[in-house]
């Protein structure tokens, strides 16, 4: 047996023992995880229990149990019964070993479905020794990221191949081996050294061994600090509460998951394969379906709820058709949310994004046209672009796409016309079609006119399942309460936009003037051309399609006001209720009844609100939308504000959003404010010090405040010579 087939089986033997080696510090990463949650989930269960009377056994053996003489023992609640056991419950008077058997076997029966339905929810303002050790387990899996999951796919499946084959190798270890082996085994070993060899090299080509020896690594090495720990489940909460859905085996039903598709469709979806290649980012299982629907139905709508990542969605399916040599991708969206769309794409995966907006948008075109990735561009943007040939765009996403409802506007024939030279296209809106079947069927018309034509009004008058039954090849949806098992009690977006034009004209003289406050409200002096406002609206208005309360916060009375007349004016045309503006001035009274009167609001209501006169004091848990009108001075000052809805008694997650403006004092304050320690400034705010003195973390105003008009005054003038030099310049100048 020659030196290359013992080579081949030692480098086989290698790989299957780094496989192992990963499987198994996977294994133990989560085993970490359940022995930190159990404590916690044991404590729960045994609370809930205790709610529950005895009199509930009785609905579990239809009324057959006699539970007088348990009741009059002072066994009051199923935990109690739990508790005392078959002996002590046979020790009283008129309960016999059946009774009390049948007893016992209803409590477990409801203690069972008391366990699989319990829910975690992580207070992160109340940290305590448990929760920080499912929070610290669960960052060792958190961090370890995609390319770990990838590493612990890999493993099982070459361990699954290379186990058997290492075991047919054997003889071919050694001469002696061989010489002994029978002549069926000596053929078969030599098969197996070939396999081994090919296995060995497609992985080595792949890279196998380092994604392997990384993922050990990244497993083994722990968080640094409790601090550390509690300020990455902060900034991606939701990543944590994905594996913990994972971990802890209680995932939202199949079929709310599905968004109660027809059998034929749902498997159809499910049989979709889905590529991780070119995503950064895990996805949740209600996700990772909804990208699958979006490949499998080709041209589709993805009607999720507000809050449930519709956006992540559809970048996985874009980077799965990016892995199967898709190299053109086109998205329009709102102006106010295409810097999200760029931010996100980077962010989440790694395909090449380009903006297509504003001025040099035909030479951005140009440059993604011949380069290829993820162009992002607005409504109005793709009227001015040649619509592409016939299989040139893998993919065209459409957001908020109820902006096409109206089929004789010059956008929706703009979409229209690019959604018919795309073989894939996805509409995205928040906005539930049930009830509007008209505007729904003119979207259908576009993605798939032969069942437009089907669609009835009354499919929505019969209910929803009765609708998505009817739309179900084209439309999936899903509401946060059905799969979301463990919910994200708090989701933070920074809505990021550019200036308008009159925006930038009123920050200009700001800047000028070196007045710091009016720089901070300058994108709401001039409401009728607001950017900020304009995204406002749409968020509000996504709230209300929704059913959703929403506050919003600004420091300054008068961006309040403009607010309010914005919204005051959107109500005339079939908006909600507006409260406030909740304001220094306003009575402490007063402000309790605004709260009260918003609260008693049956459905969507906005109120109004000076950040630091209702962010401290006032309980607004009613409300499941937070927007926050500008970036504060003091972290602080927005972390109490948001308190006020994300707190007990809040059944719904909050979604905060803070609205911020590129090249501009927001850009600079959320710069600053980064810049600072942030373990400190974590560990700090959660002091009983910081809580009750919230000044003594943050930044000075008066020294930040100086700075940033410092350095604008200073951008602005680089900016004018720069305009300056160009209009300077002789004709025919290269």
């Amino acid at each position: 047996m020659g030196r290359g087939e013992r080579e081949a089986v030692a480098a086989g033997g290698r790989l299957y023992a780094a496989a192992q080696a990963v499987a198994d510090d996977h294994g133990r990463a989560v085993e970490a995880v359940r022995a930190a949650l159990k404590p916690i989930c044991d404590t729960a269960v045994e609370q809930a229990l205790d709610a529950i009377p005895v009199t509930r056994l009785k609905e579990v053996t239809e009324g057959r149990l006699r539970l007088g003489e348990v009741e009059r023992s002072g066994l009051r609640s199923v935990r109690q019964v739990l508790d005392a056991g078959p002996y002590r419950l046979r020790q009283i008077p008129g309960v016999g070993e059946r009774t009390a058997d049948q007893v016992i076997a209803a409590a477990r029966q409801i203690a069972d479905a008391v366990r699989e339905a319990v829910a975690v929810h992580i207070d992160v303002d109340r940290p305590e020794p448990r929760t920080t050790s499912l929070v610290m387990a669960l960052q060792v899996l958190v961090e370890a990221g995609l390319d770990a999951r990838r590493a612990v796919d890999t493993a099982a499946a070459l361990s699954a191949r290379l186990g058997p084959l290492l075991a047919e190798a054997k003889p071919a270890a050694g001469r002696l081996r061989m010489l002994l082996a029978g002549k069926a085994r000596r053929t078969r070993a030599l098969e197996a050294v070939a396999e081994l060899r090919g296995l060995t090299e497609e992985a080595a080509r792949g890279g196998v061994p380092e994604l392997l020896a990384q993922a050990s690594v990244d497993l083994l090495r722990g968080t640094s600090t409790e601090a550390a720990a509690w300020v990455d489940f902060e900034l991606r909460s939701a990543d944590y509460y994905s594996l913990l859905a994972e971990i802890s085996g209680r995932r939202p039903d199949t079929a709310a998951v599905e968004g109660f598709l027809p059998d034929d469709v749902a498997e159809r979806v499910r049989d979709q394969k889905l590529d991780d290649t070119h995503r950064r980012v895990s996805l949740r299982g209600y996700q990772a379906f909804g990208a699958r629907f979006v490949l499998a139905q080709r041209k589709a709508m993805l009607g999720d709820e507000m809050g449930l990542g519709k956006t992540i969605q559809a970048i996985a399916a874009l980077a799965h058709l990016a892995a199967e040599g898709q190299s053109h991708f086109m998205v329009v969206c709102p102006a106010s949310v295409l810097i999200n769309w760029t931010r996100e794409i980077e962010a989440r995966s790694k395909l090449r994004v380009m903006p297509l907006h504003g001025p040099d948008r035909q030479e951005a075109f140009a440059d993604w046209k011949g380069r290829g990735g993820v162009g992002v561009t607005t409504f109005d943007a793709l009227r001015g672009f040649p619509v592409p040939g016939g299989g040139e765009l893998g993919m065209l996403v459409v957001d908020e796409a109820h902006y096409v409802k109206n089929p004789k506007t010059r956008r929706s024939r703009a979409v229209t016309e690019w959604s018919g030279r795309c073989e894939r296209v996805l509409f995205m809106t928040g906005t539930p079609m049930e009830n509007r079947v008209a505007e729904f069927r003119s979207l259908v018309q576009i993605l798939q006119p032969h069942l437009a034509e089907a669609i009835g009004d009354r499919d929505g008058v019969a209910g929803s399942k009765a609708f998505r039954k009817a739309v179900a090849p084209v439309y999936l949806r899903r509401n946060q309460q059905d799969v979301l098992t463990e919910l994200p009690a708090l989701q933070q977006t920074d809505e990021w936009d550019e200036f308008s034009p009159s925006d930038e004209e009123a920050y200009r003289e700001a800047v000028g003037a070196g007045n710091f406050m009016a720089m901070r409200r300058a994108a709401y002096a001039r409401p009728e051309k607001s950017a900020k406002l304009n995204r406002l609206r749409e968020i509000v208005e996504d709230a209300a399609e929704n059913g959703l309360k929403v506050v919003v916060f600004s420091a300054f009375r008068d961006v309040l006001g403009a607010v309010k007349d914005t919204l005051d004016a959107a109500r005339s045309k079939g908006g909600g209720p507006v409260f406030g503006p909740i304001s220094g001035s306003v009575p402490p009274a007063r402000r309790q009844q605004l709260v009260d009167e918003f609260a008693a609001v049956p459905g969507h209501a906005v109120l109004v609100a000076q950040i630091e006169a209702a962010g401290v004091g006032l309980n607004m848990q009613a409300a499941s939308v937070v927007i926050i009108c500008e970036p504060q001075i003091k972290p602080t000052i927005e972390h109490q504000a948001v308190a006020r809805a994300h707190r007990m008694g809040q059944v719904r997650s909050v979604r905060v959003h803070r609205l911020l403006t590129t090249r501009g004092v927001d850009e600079r304050m959320v710069e600053m404010l980064k810049n600072k320690t942030r373990l400190f400034d974590a560990y700090a705010r959660r002091s009983a010090v910081a809580e009750s003195t919230p000044d003594a973390v943050d930044v000075s105003d008066t020294v930040m405040a100086r700075q940033i008009v410092e350095e604008e005054q200073a951008r602005l003038a680089a900016v004018r010579e720069r305009l300056a030099a160009v209009r300077d310049e002789p004709a025919g100048h290269p």
